[in-house]
């Protein structure tokens, strides 16, 4: 009976330390210790990946060797050429169309934006130039002196006609420019140049394209 007795005692005492045992168990399983320092950022796991970084070039030389040597291994891909002429057709793309990120700096902000819509809203003697200066040099290849006097005599009297409307045309238009940007400095000459050099260029091949047609108000 004793026997018995101590056996039941032991197991009672088994019984009641197992679930403590338990609970031990699955805290020690659930919990996770801390790594002791802070996770790297993204940027810093990459650059990790990639290697250390090469220290600047020291002269002129030594970045001109380094950018050789990168463009050497860019034109090792099989797809470089197909890269490059995607990327020229996208420049030329945004470039048409106006985004100023693209465009040369002369061409760049709001101002000249709204001068090229002023001329492409208009047409202009000042269109017929080129084409005037191909008939030229054309009448001037022939061997007739009567279409040679007479293409001259055409020219100078276009070209005087051209400049009068450019300087109209330009005076017009640094008004209009004045008014429509106040807070702006502008340049009458630099405003005129600019609206000459833009409406002597063919129509189909101003860069940017025209935003407007002519007798749009603008």
């Amino acid at each position: 009976m004793r026997f018995l007795r101590r056996s039941t005692t032991d197991s009672a005492t088994t019984d009641a330390e197992t679930p403590d045992t338990q609970v031990v168990e699955v805290q020690a399983k659930a919990y996770t210790p801390g790594k002791g320092k802070a996770t790297p950022k993204r940027r810093e796991a990459e650059a990790k990946r990639r290697g250390p970084v090469a220290p600047p070039p020291t002269s002129m030389r030594e970045a001109m060797k380094r950018n050789k040597e990168l463009r050497k291994a860019a034109k090792a891909d099989p797809q470089y050429k197909a890269k490059q002429r995607n990327a020229a057709k996208e420049r030329r793309e945004r470039m048409m169309a106006g985004d100023d990120k693209y465009l040369l700096p002369r061409d760049r902000g709001p101002v000249k934006a709204y001068i090229r819509d002023l001329v492409d809203s208009r047409r202009n003697l000042l269109g017929l130039f080129m084409p005037l200066a191909i008939l030229v040099f054309v009448a001037l290849i022939l061997p007739y002196p009567d279409v040679q006097r007479y293409a001259t005599l055409l020219c100078t009297v276009m070209l005087l006609g051209m400049i009068v409307e450019g300087v109209l045309s330009g005076r017009r238009i640094a008004k209009m420019v004045r008014l429509k940007f106040p807070d702006e400095t502008v340049k009458g000459a630099s405003v005129g140049w600019y609206a000459f050099i833009r409406a002597s260029q063919i129509r189909k091949l101003r860069v940017p394209k025209p935003r407007v047609k002519p007798g749009d108000k603008v």
